[in-house]
């Protein structure tokens, strides 16, 4: 059976003293790609996924949620320098803004810097309109969630695969709330929708909308990383 771990990025800082939790130093990103390039790793956008039941054994997609403007300045050079894919998941409503889910001091990249990103190496995707846990989410406003993201896509001409990262991984879990929410993907031409669940992913995929991945933190030394990468976070981690 063909394995894909899913990796899952947030900002990236200088420096490496700050590299704790969701922000990760450019040395300890570069660790990590450098690694995938010299041990021979494919990235995979989630595109190539839609008729691929096998996959080469060092199989791995890498993601990115928020399109802050530092992943543009520390992710997007080191993608080029060492020819990796991946998906940037894009919250809508505060393109050109601020993070303003949380604590609002991350910039989010504007409509022309998304537009100007390489899409031979980034592949841009949902990750809502705005940010907020699905799970707390009426059925009104869901659908009303993915009328405005789908004008915004329109409006700004963007190119955005049919691929969402749940906010927070946050998403409505009990059956009947589950299947109302799987429905309003299907309807709006969601393909692939990834939770968090830490492990690796076997293919072919079970639920194509509760598809793992594996938090990687600013805590997470090359070792680390390695460990995550074969078999998703441990408990002591």
């Amino acid at each position: 059976m063909s394995k894909l771990p899913i990796l899952m990025y947030h900002n990236v800082v200088e420096d490496d003293s700050k590299s704790i939790n969701l922000s990760i130093s450019k040395q300890k990103l570069e660790s990590h790609f450098k690694y995938l390039s010299d041990n021979n790793y494919k990235t995979f956008f989630f595109k190539d996924l839609d008729n691929l039941d096998e996959m080469p054994k060092k199989s791995v997609s890498i993601t990115f949620d928020d399109v802050t403007e530092c992943q543009l300045i520390y992710a997007v050079p080191l993608l080029l320098k060492y020819q990796l894919k991946a998906t940037f998941f894009i919250p809508f409503s505060f393109v050109g803004n601020y993070d303003y889910w949380i604590e609002g001091k991350e910039k989010i990249m504007n409509v022309e810097q998304l537009k100007g990103l390489d899409s031979n190496l980034i592949e841009l995707g949902y990750h809502s309109f705005e940010h907020k846990r699905y799970a707390s989410l009426s059925k009104e406003e869901l659908e009303s969630d993915f009328v405005k993201s789908k004008n915004f896509i329109k409006e700004n001409q963007l190119n955005i695969a049919p691929v969402l990262a749940y906010p927070f991984g946050n998403y409505p879990k009990k059956n009947n709330d589950f299947g109302v929410f799987e429905k309003i993907m299907h309807q709006n031409g969601i393909k692939y929708g990834l939770r968090i669940g830490n492990r690796v992913n076997s293919l072919p995929l079970k639920n194509n909308f509760l598809i793992k991945r594996i938090d990687v933190k600013g805590e997470d030394n090359l070792f680390r990383f390695m460990l995550k990468l074969r078999i998703g976070k441990l408990k002591l981690f």
